[in-house]
């Protein structure tokens, strides 16, 4: 009897110490430092049909900035005829404080809504053409080719003013009208985005079809005309294979990723599609993955519920909904995360 006590008791050592090697390990096989470029306070809430105050969307800008979060998509200068949401940009972006290090990007449909924008002391800009024909119609109201070139002169006169570009490119894998994309396509698109100076291009599976699998074939072809480094991924979570597609993304060498405040998300164009990857669930799935992101999780839970609570919905992070008031430090979730043993 003494000697099974004792090789319990040793093979439970032996099991404590594994479990000990096995974290080490996790944590030495860290992946490069990820940018989050959280697009909550525009992608997020464009799609909402409960208008959301400006000093609302201000002070949710704010939590997020404080959360550590240093790249904010704020507004979007579509015009008020097609997306109300999004009608109140020139207020949030003269109304926000911005905090040193902080990066407060805008979303631009053309010339005019540029002509509004530049006006209200912003550095960086997105611009958005369809990886497909059918999105193209259904959300610019004109082919590809014409968006381009309706881009192209966005892009042009952003640079000679001295602001920042970045492209994106919906519908990467599917499209609600056209099906499946392929990637070819989203490789040419990409290049000429490169072409007019866009310094990133970020790549979204707007109805969030993708799989790891198609992923892994859109990147095959895209990293051909790209550098990963200056690639970003844009995942929606409508299938729940946004953190799975983002790991098969990840190993291309991607190191911009954009996400979504509480999940948040949708697009009026895209039949079928839900929010985007939740901000909280990426962040916990990085500190995972051993990347230091400087994101205060709990600052950042208490953002998702706060926008969450005057929607009058439940967050769509699972993280959000996991951890709810179980922790007021920081440090005990990246524990978790990490499968720290003390």
């Amino acid at each position: 009897m003494h000697a099974l006590k004792r090789v319990i008791k040793l093979k439970t050592k032996n099991e404590h110490n594994y479990i000990r090697t096995l974290c080490k390990s996790c944590l030495q096989s860290t992946v490069p430092d990820i940018r989050i470029y959280e697009v909550g306070p525009r992608d997020g809430l464009q799609n909402e049909s409960k208008f959301v105050p400006t000093d609302m969307k201000v002070e949710l800008i704010h939590k997020l900035a404080a959360a550590g979060i240093k790249n904010i998509e704020s507004a979007s200068f579509v015009s008020p005829k097609w997306m109300k949401q999004m009608s109140d940009g020139v207020e949030v972006m003269k109304t926000i404080k911005r905090s040193p290090g902080v990066n407060y990007p805008v979303l631009i449909p053309n010339l005019k809504g540029y002509e509004t924008a530049i006006k209200c002391n912003i550095e960086e800009i997105a611009i958005f053409p369809a990886g497909s024909e059918g999105f193209s119609q259904k959300n610019l109201n004109c082919s590809v080719e014409e968006g381009l070139k309706r881009f192209k002169e966005v892009a042009v006169q952003a640079i000679k003013d001295g602001l920042r570009v970045r492209g994106y490119i919906s519908c990467v894998v599917g499209c609600p009208y056209d099906g499946p994309i392929h990637p070819k396509i989203i490789a040419k698109i990409t290049e000429e985005l490169f072409a007019m100076g866009c310094y990133e291009v970020s790549l979204g599976d707007t109805i969030g079809v993708g799989t790891a699998g198609s992923v892994k074939k859109l990147m095959h072809e895209v990293v051909k005309v790209a550098k990963p480094e200056n690639l970003a991924l844009h995942f929606h979570d409508s299938y729940g294979q946004g953190l799975s597609n983002l790991l098969a993304g990840l190993e291309f060498g991607i190191k911009t990723v954009d996400s979504s405040i509480s999940g948040l998300g949708g697009c009026p164009y895209a039949r079928g599609a839900t929010g985007n990857l939740a901000t909280e669930d990426l962040v916990y799935f990085l500190y995972g993955l051993g990347v230091n992101t400087d994101v205060d999780l709990v600052k950042l839970i208490e953002a998702g519920r706060y926008i969450s609570n005057f929607l009058g919905k439940m967050t769509e992070s699972r993280v959000n909904r996991a951890i709810n008031d179980r922790f007021k430090n920081h440090s005990d979730i990246v524990k978790i995360a990490t499968c720290t043993v003390n």
